[in-house]
């Protein structure tokens, strides 16, 4: 039998570049991947956390063919396009203890049907209530077995068209497929989990129920495009199939369905957006629909088994929504949302199925909400917006003190929002009352990954993480009930959205927006926007008058910063920008 030989081994990336400045000629050289055990452990009220296993991805160094990123002035603080770091999806097959069940959805608040999918498709499931996991939960928090109802059997879906081993596409490098694929599969357990990987131009699919998790079952290397971010469907999900998407540095996409090693690539050449995709996440609930946040600003809704198709704003035709009338072209004033193709428009025989345009900048992480209807969507220019996915309608924008805003993740109970960013705080914010709850100080520098742990929040309590540039773990915990706004404060109260009238909002906004909205936001070229702005603008309120919640645990948990967290119901996981 013939056995291919070990891939060759490359320094790390910054060792490449540093000698490639020095002038010195280095042989290319990718590392395997290293799996250790040390001996550590931080104490929490509710017990012990013991560190397990760390592993390090290889790091793989950049292609003969791409020139080396030489930062000229390494005291510049300007952000760049990503190129680097580690960003991690877990998947089970097995039907695992669910969180808590105090937010779980009811049949009232449910997934709407028309979120899923475009409302003239149908679906096999015609199941309203049919989550992301298959059984009527928020995808968020629930990694359930796969759905029982009327859905496609995993054999018959649809897979991707093109052969990955077999490919000639110069976008791929090399595809590294275990010599034991098919007996792993076959021979790991049904409640064992899978854990997918990128890292700079790599992209790893490991077995974290093997004896030896660094061995990977595939590994694809991509010449010149660096993998960003990816997401797994877990309606699709299944022992025989797959779905995963990738987005990448060049803003091109791939599906691929890593069983069958089959792929296609979507937005080719960047013929749709040509800039890097900074997210990407599956539309709960849809077997078909993606949305890509690009770094022009775009949000962008593609079908996975459409063909792509130049898009030309110009020649979208108004399309009726049934509450209005909403144009293709410049900013629709009841949304406030540059629509350049809507989700109901009536052309979705080709991909992009919606485009919409939210800033100037770049949109760096968005989080759909428990009920799977809300968009939270943070970006570089110091927002957060709070977008209606079915109505297409900007509720509210929340700003940071300064900076960007780089993560975002709802509540359980989509009460709550927490959102992470470069003043080198997190927020907690409530969306229905259009308040401010809570800062929290603990990191020293940029925050980069914020999660809530469902295992540990209750009806009045909540627990949640974070991970940033200072290397460093924090836990929070906080109590609405019993959060105190400092003395000076004390008289002010917060008002439900409700309570308060139009004239209200207006008056408590005018004199501070306007010098708040940054000259080069997404809004600032759309004719009549700033006045939609003031209405829907939440104001800044000064640290003095802000509660403040310090962390239960800080930890320094690395010796690189972080750049992922997720809880699962045994653990914690982080994962930093060199792999680990």
């Amino acid at each position: 039998m013939f056995v291919l030989p070990p891939p060759p081994r490359y320094p790390t990336q910054a060792a490449y570049n540093a000698a490639v400045a020095a002038g010195q000629a280095t042989p290319m050289i990718e590392t395997n991947n290293i799996l250790t055990t040390p001996e550590e452990q931080f104490l929490v009220g509710e017990g012990t956390y013991v560190l397990k296993e760390d592993l390090h991805l290889a790091t793989p160094p950049p292609h003969p063919s791409e020139a080396p990123v030489i930062n000229p002035n390494p005291l510049a603080t300007t952000p760049q396009p990503a190129t680097a770091g580690t960003k991690v999806s877990l998947l089970s097959f097995a039907v695992r203890p669910p969180p808590p069940a105090f937010y779980r959805l009811t049949s009232a608040t449910a997934l709407s049907a028309s979120i899923a999918e475009h409302p003239n498709e149908s679906r096999e499931s015609h199941d309203a209530k049919l989550s992301s996991d298959g059984e009527g939960q928020s995808a968020s928090f629930s990694d359930g077995g796969p759905s029982t109802s009327k859905t496609k059997d995993a054999n018959k879906r649809r897979k991707p068209k093109n052969n990955m081993t077999k490919s000639n596409s110069s976008f791929i490098s090399r595809v590294i497929i275990n010599e034991s694929f098919t007996k792993k599969l076959a021979d790991r357990p049904g409640d064992g989990l899978f854990a997918f990987a990128n890292i700079n131009r790599a992209f790893q699919w490991l077995d974290l129920s093997s004896p030896n998790k660094a061995d990977y079952l595939t590994k694809i290397l991509f010449t010149k495009a660096h993998c960003l971010c990816h997401a797994v469907n877990k309606v699709t999900k299944g022992p025989g199939h797959i779905d995963l998407i990738m987005g990448f540095s060049t803003g091109e996409i791939i599906w691929w369905e890593p069983i069958s090693q089959r792929y296609t690539r979507l937005n080719k050449n960047g013929i749709i957006n040509k800039t890097p995709v900074s997210e990407i996440q599956w539309i709960p609930g849809s077997e078909n629909h993606f949305m890509a946040a690009h770094m022009d600003g775009s949000l962008i809704v593609y079908d996975k088994e459409k063909e792509d198709a130049a898009f030309n704003p110009a020649e979208e035709e108004e399309t009726a929504d049934g509450e209005g009338e909403t144009s293709a072209r410049g900013v629709d004033h009841l949304s406030r949302i540059q629509i350049l193709k809507s989700v109901h428009s009536k052309n979705q025989k080709t991909n992009p199925v919606a485009i919409w345009k939210l800033s100037n900048q770049r949109i760096n992480a968005f989080a759909f909400s428990a009920d799977n209807r809300h968009l939270a969507v943070v970006s570089e220019d110091g927002t957060m917006r709070i977008i209606d996915y079915l109505k297409e309608l900007l509720l509210n924008i929340f700003n940071a003190y300064f900076g960007g805003l780089s993560c975002v993740c709802w509540s359980p109970d989509g009460k709550y929002v927490v959102t992470g960013g470069q003043d080198d705080l997190i927020s907690i914010w409530c969306p229905s009352e259009r308040s401010l709850i809570a800062r929290c100080r603990g990191h020293q520098a940029w925050v980069t990954s914020v999660a809530f742990d469902p295992w540990r929040c209750d009806e009045r309590n909540y627990r949640f993480g974070s991970v940033g540039e200072d290397c460093r773990l924090c836990l929070w915990d906080f109590n609405v009930g019993m959060l105190h706004r400092p003395k000076a404060a004390s008289v002010r109260h917060r008002g439900s959205i409700s309570s308060r009238t139009t004239n209200l909002q207006r008056a408590e906004t005018q004199g501070t927006t306007a010098s708040r909205i940054r000259s080069n936001s997404g809004y600032s070229g759309f004719e009549g926007a700033e006045d939609d702005i003031q209405s829907i603008s939440v104001p800044v309120e000064p640290r003095s008058m802000t509660a403040t919640i310090p962390p239960v645990l800080t930890k320094k948990a690395d010796k690189d910063p972080l750049c992922w967290l997720e809880f699962t119901d045994e653990s914690i996981m982080t994962s930093s920008k060199t792999g680990e």
